[in-house]
Parts: structure tokens; sequence; C-alpha cells
């Protein structure tokens, strides 16, 4: 294993990129990177791991060196504020002859309406976007971009619709919206203020549910008429009450909740 002398830097090139336990290709998969989401390299090992900490999440992992493109602090310091966001599941990118699919939730760095940067070159891009800075965060806005997701099938680490999990759902609609979530769930549940359920709880607040150990080990988001939305199986709408997650065809509740609480403060 080889130490850098000092942070490096780098940018996700690939669509998805796993972040994995150990630097083994057998490892857990822990995380994924998205298209061009930013990285503090610290470590190298045998010319193919990158150990990297995610700049949106501060979370830790190891690469494989042929998904990360390294870049200049000064380059990251440019591409380190992105706030448009590829809104379509998958949509093809291309630059000359490079063509990339690009899904959900990708950083499209200096998006132009047409075109946007990439230390790989300037991509072409016609599938639809959000821009975090110039949208009104609402109910409706929050029901749709989590609606997008239904059926996406649970992946343990997974950050896209070809596979998530609960957190990493959760992570990935508030990013869209303008706010950064740690990673996991037991992280999750330390922001926000606590609201009471079906007294003061309004689309898009967070419900977390625990074990038998009382440790938060799952998240969904609040909608309408006392429904959650959450990556279970699969991502699905399911009803909740002050005891948790019930499932009508299973006619059991599946997740106990623990505590509900609001990241999003003035929502009109």
């Amino acid at each position: 294993m080889t130490p850098l002398k000092g942070v490096e830097y780098g940018i996700c090139r690939v669509s998805l990129s796993p972040m994995r336990k150990t630097s083994d290709d057998k490892s857990e998969m822990v995380s994924q990177l998205l298209f061009g989401e930013l990285v503090e390299i610290y470590q190298k090992k045998k010319k193919t791991w990158y150990k990297v900490v995610s700049t949106h999440d501060d979370y830790l992992g190891w690469v494989d060196v042929k998904h990360i493109l390294k870049i200049t602090e000064k380059e990251f310091q440019e591409l380190k504020n992105c706030t448009s966001f590829a809104l379509d599941w998958v949509n093809p990118a291309s630059s000359g002859n490079l063509s990339l699919p690009i899904c959900a939730g990708s950083n499209l760095h200096a998006f132009d309406g047409l075109t946007f940067k990439s230390p790989i070159g300037r991509f072409q891009y016609s599938g639809q976007i959000i821009n975090s800075e110039q949208i009104e965060v609402n109910s409706e806005l929050i029901c749709k971009l989590a609606r997008q997701y239904l059926n996406a099938p649970y992946l343990w680490g997974g950050r896209s619709p070809f596979g998530i999990d609960c957190s990493g759902f959760t992570q990935v609609i508030f990013k869209m919206l303008g706010f950064d979530l740690p990673r996991d769930a037991s992280q999750q549940v330390e922001m926000g203020e606590v609201v009471e359920f079906n007294v003061n709880t309004r689309i898009g607040d967070l419900a977390f549910f625990v074990n038998n150990e009382n440790k938060i080990i799952h998240v969904g988001i609040l909608m309408e008429d006392d429904k959650i939305i959450h990556a279970s199986g699969w991502v699905k709408e399911d009803t909740l009450d002050h005891f948790g997650i019930y499932n009508k065809e299973t006619k059991k509740y599946t997740h106990v909740l623990r505590i509900i609480k609001r990241l999003i403060p003035d929502l009109p």
C-alpha cells in the first residue's frame, strides 16, 4: 500500500463506480459513486485501487483506479459546487466518439442547457436535468422525484435506479433537491428536528426504523395520506402508522418506527 504525499483529487469518470470495504473486487460494496462525483484520494494499493473519501458525504471506501480521473486541486475547487443533476433514469452523453450512459443523480458540471463540462471533455446531453439552485422545493416536487424511482430494485450500497438501498435512495433524492445527507440511515437520523407522527408530519419528512436492538437500520420519505416511499426489496410505497410500515399484501408490519425528522424546514 502506498500512502500518498498529501491529498490528491479525482472525479468519477464512469456511469457508476462501486465503493468497496476493502481493496478487492469480491469485497462488500458499501456505496457507489455516480458520474461526475468528486473524491479525495488518500492511498493507492497495487496500482489498481484508490482509498478515497467521497466529497458529497465524506464516505470512505476503495474504488478501482480506472474509474477515477485525477484532477488538480484547482479543477477540484471549480467543480466542487455542482448544482445540475441528471433526472432521467438513464440517458447518453456524448463527446466526439465517446458516449457514456448517465443515470439519475449524476453531476453535470456547468450545464448550459445543451452541454456540460468534464475533465474528460465537454459532453452534449439531451436528457432532463434538475438544477437545485433554480427550483422551488415543494411537496409536489419531492413526490415527483421520489416516485421516479418506483420499482428500482434494492441493492446494498446502491445509489442508482438500477439498484439502490434505503439510505442511498433518500440521499440521492435530497441531493437533487440541494441538500447534502450522510450516506447511512444511522448518520442521517442525526440531522434535522424531531416531529410528532400524524400531528406535524408532512411530505418530505424522513422516518427512521429500528431493529430488535433498537439500532437505526432503515429510512424512508413520508408522502401524502400516511404513505411512505422506501427501498425494501424494491422502491415502493407502503402505509405508515405509529407502529411502523404496514404491508397490505402480506398484512404484516415490516419495519418498526423509531423517530421522524424534518430536514427541510420551510416547505411551501
